[in-house]
């Protein structure tokens, strides 16, 4: 695009180059109104904040022309080994940072992604947009500004935890790309209004298309009424609630109606004695009310289904155990259902390693059955207890 038409006093945004093993590592730009060149920081780190302050900080350098800071901040960034989540780090006098911690849900204001999305975008849309991207779908959200349109495509996806976009990820196109938005498989691309015209001289077929400067949606699907009613009207009525609120109501929203979903594959796993533990997708779906069948039909078919229960059943047969947000909202919820086997299995695990590392809290890992049933009912090896 032409930067002279950029009238922002600065702009941050994002591209993803995406390698052969599907990992994502992502371009964190700064673009100033009326300049000639972009600065770029490579990073398969997704902290987005972090990235925009420190371009934020490296700019106020250029303005000021203090070179010699502008260096020693950059080599110092390229060198700092990878701190934990939560810690500060300090680079220079003036510059720090906290470590994002990116198992949490994104909240209200902190998260610029989901927020930008959620101001942008209105309620309805974003439901839309949300079974678009669960039909895996070939979805195009357009933009007139380039921060607001990575932001939105960061931000929908965002919202499909724990489950990941598996597709063509493009959160701004170049010009010389356009053509991709012809592909035949799913996509998601973010498109700079300047270009839609060429776009839509294209041969677009089945395309879904968010245009953010209107707030308007275009679809030839029926896919948030092909959803379980229940789920829908559940999501829209908790996301007009915290629509006028801060914090992860948002984002928690929708992982309660992925919970609803999803939820209940703990139930179609095959646990026996000595054997790996496997996914039985018939039951998946036979399980559920008759409402639900049809949608978890298609699901068992999506790649984000296959890579989350991919995923899943790779931590379980390791051993490892694994707990995080969508699980506890699982059982903080009426998604589960009747799972005894998978807890029982979790209880086997916890009983073994104890018996093995520590035998001498083996009665207590027996009689204290309470406290062993909390662990495991947060989805979690609790080895130490």
């Amino acid at each position: 695009m032409d930067s002279l038409t950029v009238n922002q006093v600065g702009q941050n945004f994002t591209f993803v180059l995406t390698d052969i093993e599907s990992k994502q590592r992502f371009g964190f730009c700064r673009l100033s109104s009326g300049a000639h060149t972009c600065y770029c920081i490579l990073s398969y780190l997704p902290w987005f904040e972090v990235f925009y302050k420190l371009l934020n900080i490296l700019a106020d350098y250029t303005i000021k022309g203090q070179e010699s800071q502008w260096q020693e901040f950059l080599v110092s960034l390229h060198t700092l080994p990878i701190p934990e989540p939560g810690v500060p780090v300090h680079l220079g006098v003036h510059s720090f940072f906290t470590v994002p911690d990116t198992r949490e849900l994104p909240s209200i204001p902190e998260n610029r992604n989901l927020t930008e999305y959620f101001v942008a975008v209105d309620v309805n849309n974003m439901l839309h947009l949300y079974a678009s991207m669960l039909y895996e779908r070939r979805v195009l959200i357009c933009c007139s500004k380039l921060s607001t349109l990575t932001a939105c495509v960061h931000g929908s996806t965002a919202m499909l935890y724990p489950m990941h976009w598996q597709h063509v990820y493009i959160p701004v196109l170049p010009q010389h790309l356009l053509e991709y938005c012809c592909a035949p498989m799913p996509y998601l691309i973010g498109v700079h209004s300047s270009l839609m015209e060429k776009v839509r001289g294209m041969a677009l077929d089945d395309v879904v298309v968010l245009n953010v400067d209107t707030n308007t949606l275009e679809t030839p699907f029926d896919d948030l009424q092909s959803l379980p009613n229940d789920v829908v009207s559940s999501l829209k009525s908790r996301l007009r609630k915290v629509s006028t609120t801060t914090g992860d109501g948002v984002a928690r929203a929708f992982l309660r109606s992925q919970a609803a979903l999803f939820g209940s594959y703990r139930n179609a796993l095959q646990i026996e004695s000595g054997e790996p533990i496997t996914f039985n997708e018939e039951t998946f779906v036979t399980h559920r009310s008759s409402a639900m069948r049809q949608f978890l039909q298609n699901a068992i078919q999506l790649q984000l289904f296959k890579q989350f229960i991919d995923g899943r059943l790779d931590l379980l047969n390791s051993g490892e155990g694994f707990s995080d947000i969508f699980e506890e909202e699982i059982n903080m919820g009426e998604y589960a259902g009747s799972d005894k086997t998978y807890h029982q299995w979790l209880f086997t695990v916890k009983v073994s390693w104890s018996e093995r590392f520590y035998p001498h809290r083996q009665n207590f890992a027996r009689k204290n059955t309470l406290r062993v049933s909390f662990c495991i009912s947060h989805h979690h090896l609790c080895l130490l207890c």
